[in-house]
């Protein structure tokens, strides 16, 4: 038999007449445990009010801008019989407190076994089975968000539990990702501009490679990063359990690996299980068709072929080439990085047909075949079929998120059908104490968009008023010249219908770039038409990951050209390029003849 009953605002402490900010529900919907109702907000803190039990909403009594205090009527809802009596009083929310107010304590060492029973989300499995260990907060995944979620969430006074599959912190990003590669990148670059140096009356002579040794140089850099990561998870009692994870329920976590089968309750949990590189289907089986891991062990072919014009198979392409590998690249769309400005992509397009045996666009692979040589490849041009041997190939054809590999299922967190899980501006799934970050929950799959996203779910896990707003995400390719990009692009605004207007500077006559013997860069802003604020930025040449910052605070910051141009701008460096772009769009450039507008 079902009652009506009302929901009433719970105690919320020295709070009164507080603000209604947001309202989470409406007549018809049907409740579960710790469903948030309403969002409260006071000039000090935020707080959600959510349900305990199970319910249909049958009225909603308040609305945005209401102001409330403990006891205001604001649902009625109706509940079967033995559930009504603990449905007419909410549990009350921790505040989530601004930044000068004092974060919660941390969990004492003496925790109960299971949290405590409430009812399952829907779709989640149940577990009733012996529990290890419990968290305030487990996170699953040690990368750039992961961790930053887990120290961050530290720091507010919770118990944190941060699982990793890896033997060390730092997911694939400091393992086997960015920092390495950026490691072989560096030394890459010594190597050509200790070549280009030759021209110019200085010649080192020809490098002797030691493939060993720069192995060991770039696994003391990833070891002496991942190691600090292990001292500041130690210095915040950040409890790291190695093994990977799996959902066993929406408060259950299961975790296999070197320490044998353990399981985790938790009362929030942060998914930061990263992404995986994709492989082609059909591929043989043969030690020689690597992935980007693999590549990072620097066991040189003579010969290389790159499946994938984006940033990782570029990059890679470009340490394989300095180390003496003859490098082919071949695309599938007509054009490498598809995505990225035509201007942008020229200097380096130009650049690597100079120095590589191929640069295949529009180019379909058709099938691989081990052979004595090693792996013969058969190409599709334009209706036209080859094929050719290489020593070694490298897939790079991208990556695809974990979020069908953690059984996120059995937690009841929704899952699409590309394996990425979707969030709000807090970073919560659709179960509302579980929250995903970086690579899982969409693109960019970049680990600085990560690392801002894990510190959000960090704080709205510990009680504070957080959201994920970032306008613009960088983008840069650590190839040899670097190409970056942040905001609109020509071609999206192009395909959108938005009107734009573009300030560009050469660098050929950057005194700066001259003197660095690399005069083929180029910096561009764009800019709407009407207020003149930045609205997107893109830079090629060297250091160009280092300059597009300065456009991407520009574009937070809502500058306009003026703005810009008006910084001064140490001389001569690469970073006033980004200065004469905008005084070459606001029509005060000297160091250019620009003929006037109109």
């Amino acid at each position: 038999m079902a009652s009506l009953t009302d929901v009433t605002v719970p105690d919320i402490g020295d709070f009164k007449d507080v603000a209604v900010i947001e309202v989470h529900v409406r007549p018809g919907d049907q409740l579960v445990a710790e469903q948030p109702l309403i969002t409260l907000e006071s000039d000090k803190a935020a707080m959600e009010v959510p349900a305990t039990g199970p319910g249909r909403v049958v009225e909603v009594l308040v609305k945005a801008g209401d102001r409330v205090s403990k006891g205001t009527r604001i649902l009625r809802i109706e509940v079967d019989a033995p559930a009504a009596a603990a449905s007419a009083t909410l549990l009350a929310p921790a505040p989530a407190t601004a930044s000068t107010a004092k974060p919660p304590p941390a969990a004492a060492s003496a925790r109960p076994s299971a949290p405590p029973a409430i009812a399952p989300v829907p779709g989640a499995a149940s577990y009733t089975g012996p529990v290890d260990l419990q968290a305030d907060l487990v996170v699953l995944g040690a990368g750039p968000g992961g961790y930053t979620a887990a120290f961050r969430a530290a720091d507010l006074g919770l118990s944190v539990t941060l699982v990793e599959r890896w033997p060390s912190l730092g997911g694939v990003c400091l393992n086997v990702g960015c920092i390495p590669s950026k490691a072989l990148l560096h030394a890459a670059r010594v190597i050509e501009e200790a070549a280009e140096m030759a021209s110019l009356g200085v010649d080192f002579g020809t490098p002797k490679i030691d493939a060993a040794k720069l192995r060991e140089w770039k696994n003391k850099v990833v070891g002496r990063l991942t190691g600090g990561l292990a001292q500041l998870a130690k210095q915040r009692k950040v409890q790291v359990i190695r093994g990977s994870g799996r959902f066993l329920s929406d408060r259950h976590l299961e975790v296999t690996g070197g320490q044998g089968r353990q399981v985790l309750a938790f009362r929030q949990c942060i998914i930061a299980a990263g992404s995986e590189p994709v492989r082609l289907p059909g591929l043989p089986d043969d030690p020689r068709i690597i992935d980007s891991t693999a590549a990072l062990e620097l066991d040189l072919p003579q010969s290389l072929l790159v499946v994938g014009g984006g940033i990782i198979g570029l990059e890679m392409a470009t340490v394989y080439d300095a180390l003496g590998v003859k490098v082919s690249v071949v695309e599938l769309l007509d054009q490498l990085m598809p995505g990225v400005d035509a201007d942008l992509l020229r200097p380096l397009e130009r650049r690597l047909r100079k120095r590589y045996a191929a640069v295949m666009t529009g180019t379909r692979v058709l099938s691989m075949k081990p052979v004595a040589q090693g792996i013969e490849v058969e190409f599709e041009q334009a209706g036209a079929r080859k094929s050719q041997v290489y020593g070694k190939v490298l897939v790079a054809v991208g990556r695809s998120p974990n979020g069908r590999a953690i059984a996120a299922d059995q937690a009841g967190v929704a899952v699409n059908e590309r394996g990425f899980i979707p969030v709000d501006r807090q970073m919560r799934t659709n179960v509302a104490h579980i929250f995903a970050i970086g690579d899982i929950v969409g693109q960019p799959m970049l680990a600085h968009k990560a690392s801002h996203e894990g510190k959000v779910a960090a704080e709205v896990a510990a009680g504070h008023k957080r959201a994920f707003d970032a306008r613009v995400i960088p983008s840069v390719a650590y190839t040899d010249p670097e190409v970056a990009w942040v905001g609109l692009t020509e071609s999206q605004a192009k395909a959108q219908g938005i009107a734009v207007e573009k300030g560009s500077f050469p660098w050929a006559a950057s005194g700066r770039a001259l003197s660095l013997n690399r005069d083929e860069g180029l910096t561009k802003l764009l800019f709407d038409p009407v207020t003149r604020r930045v609205l997107g930025a893109g830079i090629v040449g060297p250091n160009a990951g280092d300059l597009i910052a300065e456009a991407a605070l520009a574009i937070e910051m809502g500058c306009d050209a003026e703005d810009i141009g008006l910084t001064v701008h140490p001389h001569p460096t690469l970073s006033e390029t980004v200065a004469f772009a905008a005084e070459a769009f606001d029509g005060t450039l000297t160091d250019l003849y620009l003929p006037k507008k109109g």
